[in-house]
């Protein structure tokens, strides 16, 4: 397996993957998510991931810049979204995109990673709720027990505050 950058010339196969790994419910959704932060240009970059194998995109990761309301500061990323084919999953794909994901953001200086979602998927990472606690996401959360957060180096990590993340997240109904 391969992970490269994704490009948009990828976007039809990170639809795909998102609308067969998802609930109907949620897949269009999350898809469309995948898409826009793929075509946003922040002043920050958006990190986006796609896995391959053989020459089929079997997973995709995006990581997006997230800001303090209080300053517009920069100071960290979110994880979201991730998904996996459903006849890759259970072979470590996204488990090799969040790590290759997370060595990526380390290298450029970043130190502190958001996520929204499974506690018990996310902590095999070294994701926490307790770190997670001091930044409030700008919307209420449905499930609190997902908001978690992963330190990836020695810095030291601002005070807590509100954040707030790129256009593509700001959608109250994903949160």
């Amino acid at each position: 397996m391969q992970i490269r950058e994704a490009t948009i010339n990828d976007i039809e196969n990170i639809k795909k993957i998102y609308l067969q790994a998802f609930e109907s419910s949620e897949a269009q959704v999350v898809s469309d998510v995948a898409v826009n932060l793929l075509k946003e240009d922040p002043p920050v970059k958006v990190i986006s991931l796609v896995a391959i194998e053989g020459d089929e995109v079997v997973g995709h990761i995006s990581f997006s810049p997230v800001f303090f309301k209080s300053s517009n500061e920069h100071f960290g990323y979110i994880l979201a979204p991730l998904a996996v084919s459903p006849k890759f999953q259970k072979n470590k794909v996204g488990s090799s995109l969040v790590k290759y994901g997370l060595d990526v953001i380390s290298n450029i200086g970043s130190f502190i990673v958001f996520v929204y979602g499974d506690p018990k998927y996310y902590s095999r990472f070294g994701f926490k709720v307790d770190l997670a606690k001091e930044f409030i996401p700008q919307y209420a959360l449905q499930f609190p027990e997902g908001w978690l957060a992963l330190k990836l180096n020695s810095a030291v990590l601002p005070e807590g505050g509100k954040i707030v993340c790129v256009d593509s997240l700001d959608d109250p109904n994903l949160w």
